[in-house]
């Protein structure tokens, strides 16, 4: 067993980096949206949240370890993300809104015309890297709060920060396995759909504003 005394000023590290971690991704965005899509066709579900949640614990530990400075100094980087995260939104929306338009109810025994697990990791990686907001909030904020602790110290808070991230993404990816049965109702897939659309599209404009207003 570790000794208790040497973990004690790690724990509550830890806990502000949970609390952290937490706060900022329990949000409706691009990326949950997917992952709820997933978990509600139980396709690829396992594949999609480990790398969602692998994706983010990369991401806090760069910007506890060094990039939320890099970032800082390139504006003209952060106005690229948020164009090209505004265009792939777009299209998504786009796309979830056609299906909207003709819905169809969902049958969780049966396969359908799904992604193929490369496509869905595709895709999760896209609404992962092409939001610019992962770099705003999980690389700059949570970086920068990191990068305040004590150096023996900032592993444990990415390590907190990285937890939220994972149980977030596993209570979203396998708990909307219970709504399936919802879901297998046209009518129920149509206005999932039609949120969708709506969010993309939304955040797609914001995006787009943030980019024509950054110097």
């Amino acid at each position: 067993m570790w000794p208790i005394d040497p973990l004690l000023p790690a724990l509550p590290v830890l806990a502000q980096g949970f609390a952290l971690g937490f706060g900022l991704i329990v949000a409706i965005g691009a990326q949950n949206a997917f992952v709820l899509r997933q978990g509600l066709r139980r396709e690829h579900v396992a594949s999609v949240v480990m790398f969602c949640a692998a994706a983010d614990a990369v991401l806090i530990a760069a910007g506890v370890f060094g990039m939320a400075q890099a970032l800082g100094e390139r504006p003209g980087l952060a106005r690229a993300l948020a164009v090209a995260g505004a265009v792939f939104l777009a299209v998504y929306g786009w796309r979830a809104l056609q299906r909207a338009r003709r819905p169809q109810g969902l049958d969780a025994a049966a396969g359908g015309a799904g992604l193929t697990r490369a496509g869905a990791l595709v895709q999760a990686a896209a609404f992962t890297l092409l939001n610019p907001h992962v770099y705003l909030d999980t690389v700059l904020l949570v970086g920068s709060i990191g990068a305040q602790q004590p150096t023996g110290l900032r592993a444990w808070f990415v390590a907190g920060a990285s937890s939220a991230s994972l149980l977030w993404f596993v209570l979203l990816g396998f708990g909307a396995q219970a709504l399936a049965p919802w879901f297998a109702r046209p009518r129920a897939w149509q206005v999932l759909d039609g949120l969708i659309a709506g969010t993309m599209g939304v955040l797609a404009v914001l995006l787009m504003r943030h980019a024509a207003m950054s110097p």
